[in-house]
């Protein structure tokens, strides 16, 4: 018995085909999935390909406040509404959204929100008035306060515009740029729970870590775990990556 008739004659009773050939039609297959991956990924956004760790032809761009009020067409929108009614309003902030991709083509459309919106879901209410920012306007200082909020158990239900915006987004950008979204960490959005607005100096947030921690805790364990399924759920909806905005990370 020569070798390759002894290697085709090795093979199992559930196997019709030799070892060998099955072996071969592996790595067939194989190769052919990893070429038709390559090609997928190459059609892919460019920010995207660079967020997967991909080499590409160049460094991706985009803004984190693309849509503002630098933009005269954003401004139609701003003058006249409140920013709640522009970001909770699927048509509105989907257009707000859009403005800067149509005039700059950059590498990222980012969902025009904010990183207080899921808040109310929870059951801080907010609001943001001109000049002054985001209001809270009953700030969660006590245990008792924390136990009463709610977890973000439905977010299509409480937040239905979400969906919607990120969907508009795909739709309408295609494979031409990366539709992002984001969340607040749960640091920074502690911060403005505790002190009700916009506070650099975050006394009351700074007092809570000196003399109620476990108020703290408990209200950080609360919104990671909303912050968490909040990001799962744009990432269902259709952001293709989300990020995560700290800004009070030096607490």
């Amino acid at each position: 018995m020569d070798l390759r008739q002894g290697a085709l004659l090795h093979q199992s009773p559930s196997c019709p085909q030799p070892i060998s050939s099955v072996a071969a039609e592996r790595v067939r297959r194989s190769t052919a999935s990893r070429r038709l991956l390559c090609q997928a990924s190459n059609q892919d956004p460019l920010l995207l390909r660079v967020a997967r760790g991909e080499e590409a032809e160049r460094t991706p761009v985009w803004l984190m406040r693309q849509a503002g009020r630098y933009m005269a067409a954003f401004r139609e929108y701003s003058d006249r509404l409140p920013f709640r009614e522009r970001s909770e309003n699927a048509e509105i902030a989907t257009e707000l959204s859009l403005q800067p991709w149509r005039a700059f083509r950059p590498d990222g459309v980012i969902m025009f929100s904010d990183i207080l919106t899921p808040l109310p879901a929870m059951g801080i209410e907010f609001d943001v008035v001109p000049k002054r920012g985001p209001i809270i306007p009953e700030p969660v200082r006590s245990m008792q306060q924390v136990r009463d909020l709610q977890p973000l158990e439905d977010p299509d239900a409480s937040l239905p515009f979400i969906r919607q915006i990120l969907g508009n987004l795909r739709q309408e950008v295609g494979n031409q740029s990366t539709v992002l979204g984001f969340v607040g960490a749960p640091w920074t959005l502690a911060a403005y729970a505790i002190q009700g607005q916009s506070d650099r100096h975050c006394q009351h947030a700074k007092g809570m870590m000196l003399k109620n921690p476990a108020v703290l805790h408990a209200l950080l364990e609360h919104l990671a775990d909303g912050i968490a399924d909040y990001a799962c759920h744009q990432a269902a909806c259709g952001a293709q990556r989300v990020i995560q905005a700290g800004l009070s990370g030096d607490l």
